[in-house]
């Protein structure tokens, strides 16, 4: 099971990574889109996706449990359209249907795009349960 304390965001590059290995001063990661393998270091900015949280009107919310709740209304599927040519309605309306209470003062149609694009990329990979690190410790 992969944690999404070892799926990283890099600033700059596109896509998601799976860490590979830890060397001196340096990450080796692989894309999960295509599974090369490339070396990132300390002036990358580097994010686990289980550090990351989205905004709602009452407290943030973790994004596992956002990504749990796409793969609810996504039946674990692909999102069924392209959030890149998406109207900023069908983004708003999407996202409600994902997480109710979600801030839209704070949350840009953007971070909804993202949000879609890690998604997806996640299931093409075949990541459907979003832990993180506590969670995965339990089991």
């Amino acid at each position: 099971m992969t944690k999404l304390t070892d799926i990283l965001a890099i600033t700059g590059k596109p896509g998601l990574y799976k860490l590979v290995s830890r060397g001196n001063n340096m990450l080796i990661v692989e894309s999960l889109v295509d599974g090369k393998r490339m070396p990132t270091y300390a002036r990358d900015k580097i994010v686990a996706l289980s550090d990351i949280s989205m905004f709602t009107n009452a407290d943030d919310v973790r994004l596992n449990e956002v990504l749990t709740n796409c793969g609810k209304v996504e039946k674990l599927q692909p999102v069924g359209f392209d959030p890149k040519k998406a109207e900023t309605e069908q983004l708003n309306t999407w996202f409600d249907a994902v997480l109710p209470d979600w801030d839209k003062d704070r949350v840009r149609p953007s971070d909804i795009r993202k949000l879609i694009q890690w998604y997806n990329i996640l299931i093409k990979a075949g990541i459907t349960e979003f832990v993180v690190e506590d969670e995965a410790d339990e089991k």
